[in-house]
């Protein structure tokens, strides 16, 4: 199935809503080839459901902690293990050490990395500390039955995770105006063999599905870098980590699963800031055609 940014979008949303099932369903009119019932499905439930959701209060301690309109804190700062188990009892859940493990997990995760963990990525840090079982899709929607990224991440008190194509990458890096000073990556668009490559104000793709390793090249010449075979093996395992799991990885993710992949002696992060001077994840994911990374980049 084909999947376009609006229908990404509105899959996005109903896992807000804590809808996954429903999108499930809904994909079967697609696969039978009926894409218009399936779109049309999709908007008028999100559409529908959206409304339902309105700013409320929760009576804590006696104090009233603001909820944003899908349940999350609208201040991350409020939470607290009582919070959670509060927060929990109110959508019919008494959170179980199991329930505890996967939140810990999370947490732990965007305290390193200033970014939510998406399933792919949260599924294997459960499985290296607990166990292939544990991170199993099926336990886990046991544990949370609104989905484990938004139930879990809600009750866990972080920010739910984006795959980076439900992100707008245009409202996160503005276009840069003709009359900007010179740029040491391309910032705005350039001719590629008689085409129009179109870039961010960041230097990233707009179109993805543009790169080749000759235009990797060009991006490379542009930034002042000669690539090496040791500059490929950092390209293709940023490409590698976002075809797997749909996110450019920041420094810190991309060194630990390049140590977790090649060994520890084969990485470390001044060889990758001498291959990559203006950062290894930005500039990097910049010259592999790839969206700019979340998080805390090259920090």
């Amino acid at each position: 199935m084909q999947v376009t940014r609006s229908v990404l979008v509105l899959h996005h949303k109903l896992i807000n809503l804590g809808l996954s099932r429903v999108w499930l369903a809904a994909e079967k009119y697609c696969l039978a080839g009926d894409k218009a019932i399936f779109r049309g499905i999709l908007i008028k439930i999100t559409t529908e459901l959206s409304e339902c959701f309105v700013m409320n209060n929760l009576v804590f301690a006696g104090n009233n902690i603001e909820l944003r309109a899908d349940g999350r804190l609208n201040d991350l700062n409020d939470w607290s293990p009582e919070l959670a188990e509060q927060m929990a009892k109110e959508e019919g859940l008494s959170l179980s050490n199991q329930h505890w493990d996967v939140m810990n997990i999370m947490r732990a995760y965007y305290k390193e990395y200033n970014t939510s963990p998406i399933l792919k990525l949260l599924r294997k840090e459960l499985s290296k500390k607990f166990g292939a079982e544990r991170a199993n899709i099926t336990v886990l929607d046991e544990l949370f039955p609104n989905g484990v990224q938004q139930q879990g991440s809600r009750l866990a008190g972080i920010p739910l995770a984006h795959l980076d194509a439900e992100i707008d990458q245009a409202s996160r890096v503005q276009s840069v105006s003709s009359s900007a000073g010179e740029q040491s990556h391309f910032s705005d668009q350039f001719d590629f063999h008689g085409k129009s490559i179109k870039v961010y104000a960041s230097g990233n793709l707009v179109n993805l599905e543009d790169w080749n390793e000759e235009l990797a090249d060009v991006l490379a010449q542009k930034e002042n870098i000669q690539l090496t075979e040791a500059h490929w093996t950092v390209i293709s395992f940023l490409r590698k980590f976002y075809f797997c799991y749909g996110v450019a990885p920041m420094v810190k993710i991309l060194i630990k699963s390049m140590a977790e992949e090649m060994g520890a002696g084969a990485v470390n992060r001044d060889h990758l800031y001498l291959l990559f001077p203006k950062g290894p994840a930005k500039q990097g994911s910049r010259i592999a055609g790839l969206p700019s990374p979340q998080g805390c980049i090259d920090g």
